[in-house]
């Protein structure tokens, strides 16, 4: 016998859909790898029939061979060592001091009433603004440059570390206390796992402000690096040189993200 609807006061009733699935994120690589063919594609064809001039914009075919001469010649990987060796050391020490302060921020009531006036005076000052000052007071070797990237690093750092602490739910801390777990362990188990999540979306953004003081401080004052390859492929016009430079960053890029969120899955994987 089929199943007869139940009859309510309100008329026949029927079953209700299930409305969890709104929202869900899948993967579509292959969505993400049909936009650059076409994307590639018509750019080459323009280019072919002469729709593009290849002085203003060149071919993508140009730009591989670009690249693969310069590959070909050494001169591109001694761009990218040093490129490589100034957003490595810069991040690294801004990460490490924007760390500490956002630590000691974020826990201590003396250290936030000196540091947070501080960090929020000083965050909206373009660093690459001080690039003149610091070659000024340490030269215009590497150092001027690591410390404007250092300093583009710190500040969003520290305002992400001690915002992903205060974000922690203050119940679960309450809950440490009352069992009477020690503050450091409270700030190791309790504190520091709750906030990770947060510190590394920071990195996530700090890397891209990296990668950006990078170019800038190297057009300023620098003879080997992306950014002066960049600069000097500008003045002389070498276009299909110059987006060769742009493709590298691109792919630094992708290469920074890849890597952090492989550091981001290993350590939250207790999530």
């Amino acid at each position: 016998m089929a199943d007869v609807p139940h009859q309510g006061a309100a008329g026949p009733t029927r079953p209700i859909a299930f409305r969890g699935g709104g929202f869900v994120l899948t993967p579509q690589p292959a969505a993400a790898f049909l936009a650059f063919v076409v994307v590639i594609g018509g750019w080459q064809i323009a280019s072919t029939v002469g729709v593009i001039s290849p002085i203003f914009l060149p071919s993508p075919a140009s730009i591989v061979t670009a690249l693969y001469d310069l590959a070909a010649s050494g001169v591109l990987w001694v761009h990218i060592a040093v490129s490589l060796r100034r957003i490595v050391v810069g991040w690294t020490v801004g990460t490490a001091c924007g760390l500490g302060a956002g630590l000691a921020i974020g826990i201590w009531s003396l250290s936030r009433a000196v540091g947070l006036p501080l960090v929020s005076a000083l965050f909206p000052i373009p660093k690459i603004a001080l690039l003149p000052l610091l070659i000024l007071w340490l030269g215009i070797g590497e150092a001027s440059k690591i410390t404007t990237i250092a300093l583009g690093v710190f500040f969003p750092t520290a305002i992400a570390t001690f915002s992903a602490i205060d974000a922690v739910p203050r119940n679960l801390i309450r809950m440490g206390q009352s069992f009477n777990v020690p503050p450091v362990a409270i700030l190791r188990k309790i504190v520091l796992p709750g906030a990770l999540p947060g510190i590394l979306s920071g990195f996530r953004i700090t890397a891209s402000i990296s990668l950006i003081l990078l170019v800038s401080a190297e057009m300023i004052g620098a003879e080997h690096g992306i950014g002066a390859f960049i600069l000097q492929a500008g003045n002389l016009m070498q276009t299909d040189q110059l987006l060769a430079g742009v493709v590298i960053l691109s792919l630094l890029g992708l290469l920074i993200g890849t890597a952090l969120s492989r550091l981001e899955k290993w350590l939250l994987r207790w999530r």
